[in-house]
């Protein structure tokens, strides 16, 4: 498989992260293009296969954001306001439009972690 995946896990809760908004853009210099918003399923997944694939899944560099408050505080964790965590931007670079860029994140109200999955 190429393109571009995500997969949200809330590891406070052991749980899949279900109905958290993502935004993804293509960067360019100081500019930003929003692509598309999608939210999570059941599974921390985004349905409908990669959100870059074919010809939108091109080298370049890429930010997810992920709106981690809005969910946190749905699912009834107990947050400061303001939140530590609200917005969660992660910038990357696609290099090999033949490989699969998978962007997990990893997320608790007090931290998270992301890495280039398989």
């Amino acid at each position: 498989m190429t393109g571009l995946t995500t997969h949200v896990l809330d590891t406070a809760r052991g749980l899949p992260a279900e109905g958290l908004a993502i935004d993804l853009y293509r960067l360019s210099g100081e500019s930003r293009e929003k692509l598309k918003t999608v939210t999570t399923n059941s599974d921390g997944r985004v349905d409908g296969g990669p959100m870059l694939a074919g010809e939108t899944f091109q080298a370049g560099e890429y930010e997810l954001v992920f709106h981690a408050g809005d969910y946190l505080r749905r699912t009834g964790q107990t947050l400061p306001e303001p939140a530590f965590l609200d917005i969660i931007p992660i910038r990357f670079g696609i290099a090999d439009t033949t490989a699969h860029y998978h962007v997990p994140l990893l997320l608790s109200p007090f931290g998270y972690s992301t890495y280039r999955g398989s």
